[in-house]
């Protein structure tokens, strides 16, 4: 059936692109002009004597040596020098050039870039920092510049940056790579700005329309001319058809380029090899490093994961979601998406891999790992979608080790007006919910499933899965539950960042430990949300709960915090947790068990059937 689905699909759309072209025959006050050194440049980019639905960012000075640019409708002007293919564009501001080189606090306020719902820009190298109102005296790595008026600037190049602290706002500038320690020298006013321009706002120029937000600040399509969009489609998928070299609304690279910036996708520069295709590090023509992702087969499978990846990640824009800069047509020699480089590897490669020696994860590092993991998921869940394949590999890591999630394919967009969907169970053993993998019920509690087993290899240093282990332990949601239970918590949690010999850290890892046991749970209703497991995080992260010493867990104390109805671990009973049912994920995602699914049916009453993707 799903193959009957895809190829109408595919047919319809080829029927579509027919349509697309003869729809863009009727936007003629819009075609591609000329501008100076920027080149042939088009949509989001205009010009002041074009209509306001032609573009978003208005350009000037094409006839001059100088091109400036406003990144929103009555902003101010930055100057220019490159428009790429991508619509990536450089920005040289001699405004901000003199506030740095004059040493003046307003460059920290300087660059406003504006955040809109169908517009959002992004600073390709940036440097984050903390304007305070109060001294922190509680994180002593942070460097201080206290040269502005009422208020003091903290920046650090060599750890993560802590949360955000209580009386301070973030701020994000263009980073230079040649900086030295004081804060102006580490900034630039030459750099590169990426445009992200909504899936859905694109639909609407090519609709005639122009993109607009209401007193809601919600997005609208204003004027569009629905009579020229005589043969719209509406797919489940959402699909938006190829219009004007975008898919989806993402701009398309031609195999070509593609092959050229990965050296003919060259064995040597290999990032990574999943299940369902291998990463190629590559650099594109307008000098920007990137990830190209080529999927093995190029089969009706392969172009539903394609198009399910696009169409999630034309959706999101989140700081710890990595950024898909493109990808090439349906009808290309090979299926590749382009993202944006994450240059420090894997969690997975730190934490057990290649990396885990030269530079392993400290303590601090873990935690924010966590917590910055943890914020993707719960925006994910709060757009309705699940990833379906939380795992250490599939966390990236900058190299301020920012977390970066990536991987899509397995996604799915999740009705909002149901509990779960019912899909054939796909993941990765040793991170797949039981639950899902028994009872076919994809839920947001699968994610926090995986995100449990994320957490103890967080504190373990441990594989997900491991054949070397007692077979009962291969799993390591499995040896996890059992050390936990036992409260042998010196023979899960990696002694390497401070376990026995710093109490703090000792005790939060024990309550990460807990807050984990509480993820791997098999029955869903008794697991937390990711909301629940982010504030609890940051709690962690902050120490909160070391004011009340009675929380303070020890080997011989009990475990507190657990989600009713539940007897918290008693670190004196040797029969704990008789109450809750602990199931781990299976070895293998075809392995088979007895049912104990509930036939209850969901408040909605309604179960949402999905084809195996």
């Amino acid at each position: 059936m799903a193959r009957v689905y895809l190829l109408v699909f595919v047919f319809l759309c080829h029927l579509g692109l027919h349509s697309a072209d003869q729809e863009m025959k009727h936007h003629p006050n819009c075609p591609p002009f000329p501008c100076g050194k920027l080149g042939e440049i088009k949509f989001p980019f205009t010009n002041s004597k074009r209509p306001p639905h032609c573009g978003l960012l208005t350009v000037e000075g094409c006839d001059n040596g100088v091109q400036k640019i406003k990144l929103e409708r009555g902003g101010r002007w930055y100057e220019i020098s490159s428009i790429s293919q991508a619509e990536a564009i450089s920005i040289d501001d001699k405004m901000f050039s003199e506030l740095l080189n004059s040493r003046n606090c307003r460059a920290f306020k300087y660059l406003n870039l504006p955040n809109l719902p169908y517009l959002s820009f992004q600073i390709s190298q940036n440097l984050t920092l903390f304007e305070c109102n109060n001294k922190l005296s509680d994180h002593p790595s942070l460097l201080e510049y206290s040269g502005c008026n009422n208020s003091s600037i903290y920046y650090t190049e060599r750890e993560i940056l802590p949360s955000l602290p209580p009386q301070c706002s973030l701020i994000q500038l263009p980073r230079t790579q040649n900086g030295q320690d004081d804060i102006f020298t580490q900034l630039t006013a030459n750099f590169s700005l990426e445009v992200h321009v909504h899936w859905a706002c694109r639909r609407c120029y090519y609709r005639g329309g122009d993109c607009q937000v209401n007193s809601k600040q919600k997005f609208y399509c204003a004027n569009a001319e629905e009579g020229n969009n005589k043969f719209r489609l509406k797919f489940g998928l959402g699909a938006d058809l190829e219009l004007g070299g975008a898919y989806f609304g993402v701009p398309l690279f031609s195999y070509t380029e593609l092959e050229e910036a990965t050296s003919n996708f060259d064995s040597r520069k290999e990032l990574g090899d999943g299940g369902f295709g291998t990463v190629y590090y590559g650099k594109l023509r307008d000098g920007r490093e990137v990830a190209v992702k080529r999927l093995y087969e190029h089969n009706y499978r392969r172009v539903a994961q394609f198009m399910n990846e696009i169409e999630i990640l034309t959706r999101l824009r989140h700081k710890n979601l990595v950024t898909l800069y493109g990808c090439t047509s349906r009808r290309s020699h090979d299926l590749l998406l382009v993202y944006e480089y994450v240059p420090n590897g894997t969690v997975a490669d730190h934490l057990h891999g290649d990396r885990a020696k030269s530079s392993p994860l400290t303590w601090p590092i873990r935690m924010s790992i966590a917590i910055e993991t943890a914020s993707a998921l719960v925006y994910l869940h709060a757009s309705d979608i699940i990833h379906r394949d939380v795992k250490t590999t599939n966390i990236l890591l900058d190299n301020n080790f920012c977390v970066k999630v990536a991987d899509f394919g397995l996604s799915r967009l999740f009705p909002n007006d149901v509990t779960h969907v019912s899909t054939a169970p796909q993941g990765t053993p040793g991170y797949v919910d039981p639950e899902y993998h028994q009872c076919y019920q994809l839920t947001d509690k699968s994610d926090v499933y995986s995100f449990g087993v994320v957490l103890i290899e967080l504190i373990s240093s441990m594989p997900a899965v491991d054949i070397n282990r007692h077979r009962h332990e291969i799993n390591l949601a499995n040896l996890a539950v059992n050390r936990i239970q036992k409260c042998e918590f010196d023979e899960l949690i990696d002694p390497s960042f401070g376990y026995n010999s710093d109490e703090e850290v000792k005790t939060m890892t024990i309550t990460v430990a807990e807050l984990a046991f509480r993820c791997l749970q098999q029955d869903k209703e008794m697991r937390p949300t990711m909301d629940e497991v982010l504030e609890e995080l940051k709690r962690i992260e902050s120490a909160e709960f070391m004011e009340n010493p009675e929380e303070i867990h020890d080997d011989n104390k009990p475990l507190s915090g657990m989600l009713p109805p539940s007897s918290p671990p008693d670190c004196d009973d040797a029969s704990l947790l008789k109450n809750i049912r602990s199931l781990p994920s299976p070895d293998t995602v075809t392995a088979k068990w007895a049912s104990s699914c509930s036939t209850t049916p969901n408040v909605s009453g309604k179960i949402f059937s999905v084809s195996a993707a």
